[in-house]
C-alpha cells in the first residue's frame, strides 16, 4: 500500500501538467476553465479508483514487479469452480500478504486442495516455487507446490538435580 501514495501523486502531477498546458495554450477562456474543472474532477476519481483496487485480487499473470521472487507462502485459497482460483500469498522477502486470482484450472485446483488438506493435517506450510513465472493457461497445473513441515523445536536436556554438599564425602 505504500506505493499507492506515489501512484496517486504521479496521477495528480500528470493531470496538473496537462491542465497547465491547456491553460497556457492560445485558446478561448472557456476551454481553459474547462481544463481546470476537468482536472478538479479527475483527482477524486483517481483516488476512489485506487482505493477500490486495494480490495480486488490482482491477476497473477499481471505481476511483473515481483517476477523474480523464487518462493511464496500460501496463506489461503478459495476455489470457485469453472470460474477462478483465488490465492492469498506472502512472497519471499515480504511481510504483507497479496491477493491474486488465477484462471480456473482443474489440475491446479486439485493440486492446491490436496496440498491444503495435507498441510492442515501436519500443521505444515504450503510454498509455491516461482509463483509469478509467465505461464500459459495449460501450464498453471504444473505449479511447484512444496509442503514444508513445521520446524522441530530444539531438544531440551533433562534437568540435572543440584548436587547437595555432604561433608562426609571424601575430597580428592
Amino acid at each position: 500500500m505504500d506505493i499507492l501514495f506515489y501512484v496517486f501523486a504521479g496521477a495528480i502531477a500528470i493531470a496538473a501538467a496537462l491542465a497547465t498546458i491547456a491553460i497556457w495554450a492560445p485558446r478561448p477562456a472557456r476551454f481553459r476553465v474547462l481544463a481546470v474543472v476537468i482536472t478538479t474532477f479527475f483527482i477524486p476519481v483517481v483516488y476512489v479508483q485506487l482505493i477500490g483496487m486495494l480490495s480486488k485480487p490482482k491477476p497473477m499473470s499481471f505481476e511483473w514487479y515481483e517476477r523474480s521472487v523464487k518462493k511464496a507462502i500460501v496463506l489461503g485459497i478459495s476455489l470457485h469452480e469453472e470460474e477462478s482460483i483465488y490465492l492469498w500469498l506472502r512472497p519471499e522477502g515480504s511481510s504483507e500478504p497479496r491477493y491474486y486470482v488465477v484462471p480456473w484450472n482443474m489440475k491446479l485446483a486439485e493440486k492446491l486442495e490436496d496440498a491444503v488438506d495435507e498441510a492442515a493435517g501436519g500443521n505444515s506450510t504450503i510454498v509455491l516455487e516461482n509463483p509469478f513465472y509467465r505461464r500459459s493457461l495449460q501450464e498453471w497445473g504444473d505449479l511447484n507446490i512444496e509442503i514444508v513441515p513445521p520446524p522441530i523445536p530444539p531438544l531440551k536436556y533433562p534437568p540435572i538435580a543440584p548436587r547437595i554438599f555432604n561433608p562426609r564425602e571424601e575430597r580428592i
